[in-house]
């Protein structure tokens, strides 16, 4: 990352239509709403929220990470109601200029070019504000439409990394894609 670079507050993004924005409390019955459904969490390192308090824990762990400097996540909303609908972000290795990215979105709207949007948006702010030179994705094998929506992005796949994850009790293969700042069209 850009040595000069600091967050002294937190950046608001604006696309066609949506607004990404920091999560609040005041958002913990729409994330409880993203992490409740199974189909969001299938692919995801967090089981299925089952009550409201898990939806505040993550609020609050994501601002904490923030705080302490190790990552970003936007809260993605419609621009026309600002309801949560999902989120986006990076965990960052400033020393390599690098992040990982990480994303959900309510299964209602899927395939609607959203998450494409939202992650055009943050790519294009790693690169350009941040001064990140590679943005790293780790996607279990059958998520197909992860590795769809990476790719369209200018992603390359890295190969499987085996038994790289670990959550719900299970290892999990992983597949590995970059997307380098000189190779990417975003920034």
């Amino acid at each position: 990352m850009n040595t000069n670079f600091s967050l002294t507050s937190f950046p608001i993004l604006e696309t066609k239509r949506l607004l990404l924005r920091q999560e609040n409390l005041a958002d913990a019955e729409a994330v409880f709403a993203v992490f409740s459904d199974p189909k969001v969490t299938q692919f995801h390192n967090l089981a299925t929220f089952w009550e409201i308090e898990e939806a505040f824990g993550l609020i609050k762990r994501r601002a904490k990470r923030l705080e302490i400097g190790c990552g970003i996540r936007w809260g993605i909303t419609l621009k026309q109601d600002n309801t949560l609908i999902g989120s986006c972000g990076f965990t960052w290795d400033k020393q390599a200029c690098g992040a990982d990215i990480g994303y959900e979105l309510a299964s209602i709207y899927w395939r609607q070019g959203i998450m494409t949007e939202a992650l055009q948006a943050i790519l294009q702010f790693g690169f350009e504000e941040m001064g990140l030179q590679f943005v790293v994705a780790e996607v279990m094998l059958n998520n197909i439409a992860s590795k769809k929506l990476l790719e369209k992005l200018g992603f390359q796949s890295q190969g499987v990394l085996f038994q790289h994850g670990f959550w719900k009790g299970q290892y999990h293969d992983l597949e590995r894609f970059i997307l380098i700042k000189v190779e990417s069209n975003i920034g």
